[in-house]
């Protein structure tokens, strides 16, 4: 775990009153969900996609917070704290910036503790309560695409260690991205769905043909109703990537380079009806990096 980060704690909200207007409202919904969390949590890093951004200046609100970020949180963590430290974090190809109102109404805020330009704020002795977290672009009020990262064991995301050991991946788990429930001869094909590879868990403890690094839950979930087309699952990215499948039989399915460059792809001749669980790795270490997953009937990269 990386070393314990310098962050910039920020003046209550009473104490900044004489800020123009107050731009963040902790009271309105978060643009991306509510999260309930006690304190020793399964699903770890819990990972969040987002776009960074919005068009309020984070310093009007409390001196040493910096970006830009919208008005209302960006997600709402309700925690039961233990004797773990609470973490947030985020990974992204942008510039980004962290923003927390925590349970004891003050401002803690970051831009470059985590990895590259990536920010980390870490609370060594958690209050239980609310976390109202907003992830801002530096520089520009421009929206970015995001992944935040709420863990006990990891105050980077962008770089988690190898090795770890909570666990193989959990299909019972929500996934990561989303679900899509497709019926054959479904359109637009391919259906396409943004996101990042890597995590924590090595995919090789599945058995020999799977590799890389996946997270815990599943990335993506496809309810798929069989036709007579045979349906095929792979990745475009410039980093080298694999696939984890669970698919309705419960057998694993794993491939490395059947696709295009360093991609995976997986076909399906005959697919059945039912739930597949996807995951997409980074080979040969846990980083997240950036991908697209094709799920089609009518291309196999």
């Amino acid at each position: 775990m990386n070393a314990i980060r310098s962050i910039a704690i920020c003046a209550s909200a009473i104490g900044i009153a004489a800020a123009p207007a107050h731009a963040q409202n902790v009271n309105l919904d978060p643009s991306y969900g509510t999260i309930q969390l006690q304190a020793g949590f399964s699903d770890d890093p819990r990972l969040v996609e987002l776009s960074s951004g919005g068009r309020n200046l984070a310093s009007d609100t409390a001196n040493g917070c910096r970006g830009y970020v919208a008005n209302a949180p960006d997600v709402r963590v309700i925690y039961s704290s233990g004797s773990l430290p609470l973490l947030f974090s985020v990974a992204s190809d942008a510039d980004t910036t962290l923003m927390v109102n925590a349970p004891d109404g003050r401002w803690y805020c970051d831009d470059d503790s985590a990895s590259g330009l990536n920010p980390s704020v870490r609370f060594n002795n958690p209050l239980s309560g609310r976390y109202e977290v907003w992830v801002g672009t530096f520089g520009s009020a421009s929206l970015r695409s995001a992944i935040l990262g709420i863990s006990e064991l990891y105050d980077d995301i962008s770089n988690l260690p190898s090795g770890n050991s909570s666990g193989g991946p959990d299909f019972s788990l929500d996934p990561n991205y989303g679900t899509a429930n497709l019926r054959s001869g479904f359109t637009p094909d391919p259906h396409r769905v943004r996101l990042q590879s890597g995590g924590p868990i090595d995919a090789s403890t599945l058995g020999s043909p799977c590799r890389g690094y996946i997270a815990r839950a599943p990335d993506y979930r496809v309810n798929y109703s069989s036709g007579r087309l045979p349906l095929n699952i792979s990745v475009e990215s410039s980093a080298d990537t694999t696939l984890v499948v669970n698919g309705p039989d419960g057998n694993w399915y794993c491939d490395d380079d059947s696709g295009n460059g360093l991609n995976p792809s997986i076909r399906f001749e005959t697919p059945r009806s039912g739930q597949y669980d996807i995951w997409v790795g980074t080979y040969g270490n846990s980083r997240l990096e950036s991908a697209i997953l094709d799920v089609s009937e009518l291309y196999s990269n």
